[in-house]
């Protein structure tokens, strides 16, 4: 649940645009990628590799290993043209097993449009 009072038009784009980028994770959609992540996109990814936005969409197109992503706890933070949204993440591991994480992702309004400029995910 968003933490602070934010335009309505702003808070839904921004969890429209986290469900959005959430379910292109587990769907292998690079084509929504390329119309959200800024040009200057850098992801820092569990095994502590710091990618840009070609490698990250290069990582996306591969099929993803993980199932049933459902993300819990979306807390936007909103700051004028700057956004954060932290959540945490639960999914079924390729062995089965049940498996969690957390993301924090940065958003910015950039010619009147939110794009992602950064995010960081943490897996357990």
């Amino acid at each position: 649940m968003p933490t602070e009072t934010a335009p309505t038009s702003d808070l839904t784009t921004l969890l429209e645009l986290n469900r959005d980028y959430i379910r292109s994770v587990q769907t292998s959609d690079v084509r929504c990628f390329r119309e959200i992540l800024a040009d200057d996109f850098l992801c820092s990814l569990p095994d502590g590799a710091l990618i840009d936005r070609e490698r990250f969409l290069e990582h996306t197109a591969r099929p993803v290993q993980i199932s049933n992503l459902e993300v819990h706890d979306v807390n936007v933070r909103l700051m004028g043209d700057f956004a954060i949204i932290h959540a945490r993440t639960t999914f079924t591991a390729p062995d089965g097993r049940p498996g969690s994480g957390r993301y924090t992702d940065v958003w910015a309004r950039r010619q009147g449009r939110w794009v992602a400029v950064s995010a960081h995910v943490t897996r357990s």
